[in-house]
């Protein structure tokens, strides 16, 4: 949605709605009719359901030719063709008259099935017309939090970039602070304050960077089972990326606000000394819109969507331990999208961080493809 807002704002209706990835599902459909699967499964985001394209809204138009596909393909096609039953994958409230769901009704609320992180997203299962089996639906569980799946990882520092990095030059950078007039102003909340000045008392210059590999085994609270390999005696791809002194204030601050307020702070509650100086800024302050660009991954809940946006920089994925000031590593992302500890990504760590950004969890996945196995059988 937020891609979309930009194309429309910036360089005009006409040129979104030219654009050629409206009809990217066209080759999905184009392979369904060809090898007439018994089932298949079509994921896609959210934001899909508002998006409109001369007016007629995008979803309902791949919905009726994912229904028949041979025919959406290929209007000529005469005779009997291969059509497909529609069903969303969690409990809904019921069919609408004519057997067709409520296109709300294919949205999987991630965080409900035991994935770590609140990730909304379409998932149709598409079964052919002549197998009558009902699918399962997936299982609601108890939600998992963030705490419960990376609390377990090594602690670590960030580093310090556009300088010399030093365990020690670390550690004054952030106390540095501390020193910080304004924050014994009566406009910062005294728990707030409190918690701040606690954080930096606790600051350690003991703590490393981390590497693509640290021994020692570990075990999360949550989904041991599923993330840990009892021949893998370490964990892989945890390193921390640097930030800017600045950015390291802002983290510290926005971690330590998230602790005693329980929630992520919002640009308005920066002080006006850690806001970034960008035009942006005073923009989201003034219309509320993008204001929560530092945004603490809070301990007890699921974390927000991981996107691949992680790749740019860490302000959206704060870590909630305050003394570690640091956005998450690549390891602690993959956890929260559910990929096994034995699952090693390659290449510049950008490029790691655009993989975990992208992926289906894959715990959810396995929940989907048991569905699928079952109905197979």
């Amino acid at each position: 949605m937020a891609g979309r807002s930009r194309v429309i704002g910036g360089e005009g209706r006409a040129k979104y709605d030219a654009d050629p990835r409206h009809h990217l599902y066209k080759h999905y459909l184009r392979i369904i009719a060809e090898h007439r699967p018994p089932v298949f499964v079509m994921e896609n985001v959210k934001g899909l359901l508002s998006a409109k394209v001369k007016e007629e809204r995008i979803f309902d138009r791949i919905l009726d030719d994912l229904r028949n596909p041979r025919v959406a393909v290929n209007s000529s096609v005469k005779g009997k063709t291969d059509e497909y039953r529609l069903m969303p994958l969690v409990p809904t409230e019921g069919e609408l008259l004519g057997g067709f769901y409520a296109p709300e009704d294919f949205i999987i609320r991630s965080e409900q099935f035991g994935i770590p992180q609140a990730r909304h997203r379409l998932i149709i299962l598409g079964i052919r017309s002549d197998i009558a089996t009902q699918p399962d639906l997936l299982a609601t569980t108890p939600e998992v939090s963030v705490d419960s799946v990376i609390g377990d990882l090594p602690r670590l520092r960030s580093g310090l970039s556009k300088e010399d990095d030093s365990p020690t030059a670390w550690q004054q950078a952030v106390q540095e602070l501390g020193d910080a007039a304004w924050l014994q102003n009566s406009s910062i909340a005294p728990e707030v304050r409190e918690a701040v000045l606690s954080a930096i008392k606790r600051i350690s210059p003991n703590l490393n960077r981390g590497q693509n590999y640290i021994p020692g085994a570990t075990k999360p609270k949550r989904h041991a089972d599923w993330f840990c390999d009892p021949r893998l005696t370490g964990i892989c791809n945890h390193e921390t990326r640097g930030h800017i002194r600045k950015d390291l204030h802002r983290y510290l601050f926005a971690a330590s606000f998230a602790k005693s307020k329980n929630r992520s702070p919002l640009l308005e509650d920066l002080p006006k000394q850690l806001l970034p100086k960008h035009e942006n800024v005073q923009a989201a302050l003034k219309e509320t819109k993008f204001n929560d660009r530092f945004r603490v991954q809070l301990a007890n809940r699921p974390s927000t969507t991981v996107v691949s946006h992680i790749s740019k920089d860490g302000h959206y994925f704060i870590h909630y331990d305050p003394t570690q000031c640091r956005s998450l590593t690549v390891r602690e992302a993959a956890r929260l999208q559910t990929f096994p500890d034995n699952y090693l990504f390659e290449g510049p760590r950008t490029e790691q961080y655009r993989q975990v950004g992208n992926a289906v969890p894959p715990l959810l996945a396995k929940q989907i493809a048991k569905i699928v196995a079952d109905l197979l059988k």
